[in-house]
């Protein structure tokens, strides 16, 4: 039943994977790094990823993507992309390799966690956000370094419980060239996308992380979110309009402007992440241990 159940699986992922690759190429209006997330995440989340992308980013019609995208619940999924994307990037990366290392499930979990960790802040934070610190890599690196921990925490704290019990149950998932590894993952990534939506959701309600942003000229010009690709110096000469009725678009024309927390408040939010990660180590560790010896 479970093979069945993963070839219609990998036929729909396939499916999935290969209209968001063309729409992206040819009706895509954000920048190549989000594209590329999407596609990533798509790759590893299958059709319950497409859904996402028809509901949250896929344009509906010529300059219609920022009026669609602008409600919060759908930036934030597309903030979430972003992090999702490096992150399991970087798990599966990492999951691929540790099988030849021979370590236990718990260095395993560590080495799974760090490549994740590099792959999402440099690559899918840092970078797509250059562009709004005037090109400036490593400051953007810097100014990213609060959301993607905390966001990558709470992906953590859905995707290793899930690998791990996954694994104990099913052994031979654990090697990167069979289907069950791939299945498990596709498994892992989706659970990981769960637990992260509802801080992503309040870092882009707060301002603390972007959203969705439309490319200059590729969408119509007075509405919604820019591009990070603009300087942040062309940007603050556009200042926000803000929506009082309640609702929420809490931008309406300009750039949506980022803020940011004192940093006494982002270390204990990043403690409290790090408190949620570890608890779901232990609550899964009732169920299967979690080992740090040298070797299985």
């Amino acid at each position: 039943m479970i093979q069945g159940a993963m070839i219609v699986w990998f036929v729909l992922t396939a499916a999935s994977l290969a209209f968001v690759v063309w729409d992206s190429i040819f009706n895509g209006v954000t920048s190549w790094v989000q594209k590329l997330a999407w596609v990533l995440v798509v790759a590893y989340t299958g059709p319950f990823g497409c859904f996402l992308y028809l509901m949250t980013c896929r344009s509906p019609f010529p300059g219609g993507h920022d009026a669609f995208t602008k409600k919060t619940w759908k930036q934030a999924v597309n903030s979430e992309m972003h992090c999702l994307a490096g992150d399991a990037t970087g798990i599966v990366i990492a999951a691929a390799i540790v099988p030849a290392l021979g370590l236990t499930n718990g260095w395993d979990s560590v080495f799974e966690y760090l490549a994740g960790f590099v792959c999402g802040l440099f690559i899918f934070q840092a970078l797509m956000m250059r562009g709004m610190f005037e090109g400036d890599y490593w400051k953007a690196v810097q100014k990213t370094f609060f959301a993607e921990t905390v966001s990558m925490n709470c992906v953590m704290a859905g995707m290793l419980p899930t690998m791990i019990v996954l694994t104990s149950f099913w052994p031979d998932s654990r090697e990167p060239s069979s289907p069950e590894f791939w299945f498990r993952m596709s498994i892992a990534s989706i659970v990981g996308l769960i637990t992260a939506y509802p801080v992503n959701y309040w870092l882009v309600a707060s301002h603390l992380k972007h959203g969705c942003m439309t490319l200059p000229g590729k969408d119509t010009p007075s509405l919604g979110h820019r591009s990070p690709e603009m300087s942040m110096a062309s940007a603050m000469e556009e200042m926000p309009v803000h929506n009082r009725d309640g609702g929420d678009d809490h931008v309406e024309h300009g750039k949506m402007q980022m803020t940011s927390l004192p940093f006494t408040m982002q270390c204990t939010l990043i403690a409290a992440s790090f408190a949620l990660l570890f608890g779901a180590g232990i609550v899964t560790d009732l169920f299967v241990p979690i080992r740090f010896g040298l070797m299985n």
